[in-house]
């Protein structure tokens, strides 16, 4: 592999990264907000529950109005000034969720009364975190010879595993710097703020990479996409590569509109975004340490415990990225959902019969009756998560980064990412009222949520078998043979 598609394929997905990093850094912040926004204004449970879910969630509104907005400007302005805007946007947002009081109060003096002023900072945050989850990809597939595209791509899917593992370190190191009243107070700000740190740095670097060549082609500057092609590629195989790309663009029986491939394209790029979500997986991520919590583990030991899912996460998906050009996409996609399937209905089982309420110090806690059951649904956990790494993770976003033809590639993925963050808000709005329903704690012992989300994994399972071609090995020109009616 050539350095130099090497460094512009890392230096793209340092966007990943801060997709990770923002979308996990609430984590360990989720006991802490609850304290500081919600607790005070004495909420029914109802009322609270649906709130906390809101704060938790209100970047993913973000990541909705970030991902159909990067369509529009990665075909206008072009990917590089796309990753521009969302670096800068990630820049913001750490700064004023950490601070929700500036520019009204000195900062540290905010109270709950700020809950919608840090509302619209995460908001700030998601819009970024919609654009370059949406355009870190779409840039790697378009900068990628098609024999390493799928290997290039999974890279993004491994920063943003390398994000969330680097933040859950983060928050548990501020954490064990205070007791959990100092953590609810102002610990939880520290956490924010850390990420304008790789923001800062994604925001640098992202000036020194060229624009991709087919938006070049695409604007009619074929000069300077030559250049970058023949960097990447070598004289000879630029030619091919750009003949291609021409051939592609002027195809006059296709309009560029966004159906114009006919309707099928579109369908199963939206239910691949839809999957990737439904299955549960973000529940985990932004879930973590509540749901240690309802296994009866203390704060730090809830957040050691989200490491080892990081961990977990980071290794299979390394695994992933070895053989999703050597296996295919379609094989992993099954796989994964079946793993993840089993896992989730396995953890719904183990809370169901295994975990009681317990009076400890006049509290009503959540116990598992022996120690083994408590085991058992961490080691489910982390399969899920391996069984997700594997698959869905990166290879749904390889897959929807090349679906698409070039002429509907930013608005067709533009609308993929939009519903796969609609999709991920709904999942992490809905959770906590599930799991916090003192009816269904009744009936189900917090297992219902995840018996929801198994039979999500199965129906993922045969959605793929019967819909989701094979694209590995082949150019992002030969695929549209594919769609074309």
């Amino acid at each position: 592999m050539r350095p130099y598609l090497l460094l512009i394929t890392l230096t793209a997905t340092l966007g990943g990264l801060l997709f990770g990093y923002d979308t996990a850094v609430i984590s360990g912040t989720v006991e802490s907000l609850k304290s500081f926004f919600i607790d005070p204004y004495n909420l029914s449970e109802t009322a609270a529950n649906s709130r906390l879910g809101l704060i938790v969630s209100a970047a993913l509104l973000g990541c909705i109005i970030g991902g159909l907005s990067g369509g529009w400007l990665s075909r206008i302005l072009g990917r590089k000034k796309g990753l521009m805007i969302a670096a800068i946007l990630f820049l913001v947002s750490a700064i004023g969720s950490a601070m929700p009081e500036i520019f009204v109060r000195p900062i540290g003096e905010g109270d709950h009364t700020f809950i919608w002023n840090f509302v619209v900072y995460r908001l700030i945050g998601g819009i970024g975190v919609g654009m370059a989850s949406m355009m870190s990809p779409m840039y790697i597939a378009e900068i990628a010879p098609a024999k390493k595209r799928g290997k290039l791509v999974s890279f993004n899917q491994l920063a943003i595993i390398t994000g969330m593992l680097i933040v859950y370190f983060v928050n548990y190191w501020i954490a064990r710097h205070g007791t959990d009243t100092w953590l609810h107070e102002t610990g939880w700000r520290w956490m924010f703020a850390s990420e304008a740190i790789p923001a800062l740095l994604f925001l640098i670097l992202v000036f020194f990479i060229p624009e991709t060549p087919r938006f070049l082609a695409l604007k009619g500057r074929e000069e300077k996409a030559m250049g970058v092609l023949r960097r990447i590629n070598g004289e000879d195989k630029a030619n091919e590569i750009l003949s291609d790309i021409r051939e592609s663009l002027n195809k006059v029986n296709q309009s560029g509109k966004l159906f114009s491939y006919g309707v099928l394209v579109i369908m199963v790029g939206l239910a691949i975004a839809i999957f990737q979500q439904m299955i549960g997986i973000n529940v985990i991520m932004y879930y973590a340490p509540v749901i240690f919590k309802d296994m009866g583990a203390e704060t730090n030991a809830s957040l050691l415990s989200t490491i080892y899912v990081g961990v977990v996460n980071l290794v299979f998906t390394i695994l992933a990225i070895m053989m999703v050009d050597k296996l295919g996409r379609k094989p992993l996609l099954k796989g994964g959902a079946i793993i993840m399937a089993v896992a989730m209905l396995t953890v719904g089982f183990i809370f169901y019969f295994g975990l009681s309420q317990a009076n400890i110090d006049g509290e009503q806690v959540n116990q598992f009756a022996n120690q083994g059951s408590a085991i058992a649904a961490f080691v489910f956990i982390l399969i899920f998560i391996a069984g997700f790494a594997i698959s869905w993770g990166p290879v749904a976003w390889v897959l929807l980064s090349e679906l698409f033809p070039n002429k509907i590639r930013g608005q067709a993925m533009a609308l993929a990412t939009a519903t796969l963050w609609v999709s991920n808000w709904i999942i992490s709005w809905t959770f906590p009222i599930m799991n916090n329903s003192s009816y269904l704690i009744d009936k189900f012992n917090h297992g219902f949520a995840y018996w929801i989300y198994g039979v999500i994994g199965v129906l993922a399972a045969i959605f793929v078998s019967k819909f989701v071609p094979e694209t590995k090995g082949k150019t992002l020109e030969q695929l549209e043979s594919l769609w074309r009616k």
